[in-house]
């Protein structure tokens, strides 16, 4: 059967699924899912084909070119299953891929989270349409709630369609773009519904560890220390998050009036801002960070990166107990996955 039609077929079934399974008012939210989906599908080119013509750059061509290779490396030095992704491209004509909105209570660090069919609950909801995200955004902010609106520059369907190459993503460099399709292919080997924190954090790991061996197979070892200072900043960002995050969680439980509440929550959002600008007066190669705290740091802002970040040390000693090869070390996050979740956090955050 023809590929496309295949993955229309797909979004089709999935489509009439979710009509089945929601409410009415969230069929409209639903209907931009799939029609943003069903354009993707619609306006992909087979990159083969477009580098044996001579319509495009020679600088796509070779960007092309690149990609293919880091597919191969994926699939036969990292164990990651390729199949047909990234074999074709869409131009979308827009910044972001998609448009993801964050919401929490003002006086907690817990997320609010939305319920998908097959994706399970995660703690966003994803709009192809950048006016739409804000609406939603606006309407829960009306609702009381903290709110935060990312644009996102890819993502993986999970294995049920064949993910493009998207103009959100062609520019980035060679080692950029192999970390990103090493973090969305990893999402293809074990995915649990409505475990973000699993599900990133696992992902985060092959996403590292592939750009090392990327990397090495490519004689850029030279490149390997601005790598890993890249990485240690991401850290210290990390962690400082965590800190106030869990700061304020304490806060939140006091009894305390709400008023009051209010301005101890704004105290330490100032405090975090004067605390990631000292850290990153360290740093010697400037900061990409600057927008983010520009931001208002509020519940819903902190979670995007605590949610995605919390359990990455655990994967990591896990791997380093693999002895480091992948094969063991997908088995054994394919072992976790089964359990309950209560279980899979106590193994990796007591166990390992």
């Amino acid at each position: 059967m023809n590929a496309k039609i295949t993955q229309l077929t797909k979004l089709g079934f999935f489509l009439v699924f979710s009509v089945l399974m929601i409410s009415c008012e969230a069929i409209g939210y639903y209907s931009q899912a799939a029609h943003g989906q069903l354009s993707l599908i619609l306006q992909r080119q087979d990159i083969d084909e477009l580098v044996s013509t001579r319509n495009i750059p020679e600088s796509l061509k070779q960007k092309f070119k690149d990609i293919e290779r880091i597919k191969n490396f994926a699939k036969n030095n990292l164990g990651l299953p390729v199949g047909d992704n990234y074999s074709s491209y869409v131009n979308v004509n827009r910044d972001y891929l998609v448009w993801n909105v964050f919401a929490a209570p003002e006086f907690s660090t817990k997320p609010s989270t939305w319920c998908y069919p097959f994706a399970g609950c995660v703690s966003y909801r994803g709009y192809f349409s950048k006016d739409r995200a804000l609406r939603y955004a606006r309407k829960l902010e009306n609702q009381g709630l903290d709110v935060y609106t990312g644009g996102v520059a890819a993502y993986s369907t999970l294995g049920w369609f064949d993910d493009p190459i998207t103009s959100t993503i062609i520019d980035r460099s060679s080692n950029q773009l192999a970390r990103l399709i090493f973090h969305e292919l990893a999402h293809q080997v074990v995915y649990i519904p409505g475990d973000t924190a699993f599900n990133e954090s696992f992902a985060t790991v092959v996403e590292n560890e592939g750009l090392q061996r990327w990397l090495s197979s490519r004689g850029q070892d030279d490149i390997t220390a601005q790598i890993n200072s890249g990485q240690h900043q991401r850290q210290q960002f990390v962690d400082l998050v965590t800190k106030y995050r869990d700061i304020l969680s304490k806060l939140y439980e006091d009894d305390l009036p709400d008023t009051l509440k209010r301005q101890k929550k704004r105290d330490l959002q100032t405090k975090l801002r004067q605390e990631f600008s000292l850290l990153s007066k360290e740093w010697s190669n400037g900061s990409g960070y600057d927008s983010w705290f520009a931001n208002s740091l509020n519940n819903a802002q902190l979670s995007t990166v605590t949610s995605y970040n919390d359990l990455v040390p655990s994967f990591e000693k896990l791997l380093e107990q693999s002895g480091n090869d992948l094969g063991v070390f997908y088995k054994l996050v394919a072992g976790l996955a089964k359990l309950n979740e209560t279980q899979r956090k106590e193994k990796l955050q007591l166990n390992f």
